[in-house]
């Protein structure tokens, strides 16, 4: 992991969360879990949209995109953001084929979450700005971590977020360079990535750590409450066959699974699927506190 710098201080005067101490902290679950609630309710607002984040891949494509987009906001000496530019970046951090992030790039065109700068000339040098509504989104998702944050130590980040909304445009580059280079993040655990390398997957895992519950968990499984099918392809509007395949790979991994069978009856989770999901969200968790720490120095 990136060593944290001893200079750098978040609103409440302690050093930024390291991934180490992130996971041993108590109320750190409770946190996760909220968080988790929150990009459901993200989700739930606005799911065709949300659905260019629903996996790990479609992330790490729509977070490039907002890193060259607000690296050029804070700092105009950058290159502008282009169909070209992107694909060079996706394609030079490994994150995707050319192919793919080209088709990527042009699907958030029609929907318009990005927009031509101008008109005219070649279209993968046009420059591209993120629309209002993207922006808008993005930003709550970025203060609904700063809130969970906030949870571990009553700071003040989120405040701060909303007195001064540029830090974000600081900070969320800086996070996203270093989880775009983090094997920790990239390559998550298997139980992890059987969920979110799949279509609406890390939606559909958010949905499952958010109905976890809020006492002290057993070792083994967890009850997380009845959960049919059709509750899931309706909500992330999937297929019934998409969704038994993530099921399917789930439990074959014995990472969760129904007390009876055809999918009925209270669904169960294994410890280790939480653990797995609390030690790869902690990477992201770590790099956006350092980095939001390091904004409120650059944005002075």
């Amino acid at each position: 992991m990136t060593a944290q710098p001893a200079s750098l201080r978040p609103p409440g005067g302690e050093t930024p969360f390291t991934l180490e101490r992130l996971i041993g902290y108590p109320l750190y679950g409770e946190a996760l879990r909220q968080a988790a609630l929150h990009m459901v309710a993200i989700h739930d607002a606005a799911p065709r949209i949300v659905r260019y984040t629903a996996s790990l891949r479609k992330w790490l494509l729509t977070q490039a995109i907002l890193t060259l987009h607000f690296e050029r906001l804070t700092d105009p000496s950058r290159p502008e953001l282009t169909t070209a530019r992107l694909v060079d970046f996706i394609a030079g951090n490994n994150v995707a084929s050319k192919n793919t992030a080209a088709a990527h790039l042009a699907e958030m065109r029609n929907y318009r979450l990005l927009l031509d700068a101008q008109q005219g000339g070649d279209r993968r040098i046009r420059p591209l700005i993120l629309s209002d509504v993207a922006e808008g989104l993005i930003r709550q998702w970025f203060d609904g971590h700063l809130s969970s944050l906030d949870r571990l130590d009553e700071g003040t980040r989120l405040a701060q977020s909303q007195t001064q909304p540029t830090l974000m445009h600081y900070a969320l580059p800086r996070a996203m360079r270093r989880l775009i280079a983090d094997p920790a993040w990239c390559d998550p655990p298997e139980s992890v990535a059987s969920f979110v390398s799949t279509e609406s997957g890390s939606n559909i895992l958010h949905d499952l750590v958010a109905r976890l519950p809020t006492d002290v968990l057993p070792d083994q499984r967890i009850w997380v409450g009845p959960l049919k099918l059709s509750e899931i392809t309706s909500r992330y509007i999937i297929s019934r066959t998409h969704a038994q395949r993530v099921f399917s790979r789930a439990g074959d991994l014995g990472i969760l699974g129904w007390e009876s069978p055809g999918s009925r009856g209270p669904l169960w989770i294994s410890r280790d699927l939480v653990d797995d999901y609390r030690h790869w969200q902690a990477v992201k968790f770590a790099a956006l506190d350092e980095a939001f720490a390091w904004a409120t120095l650059q944005a002075k």
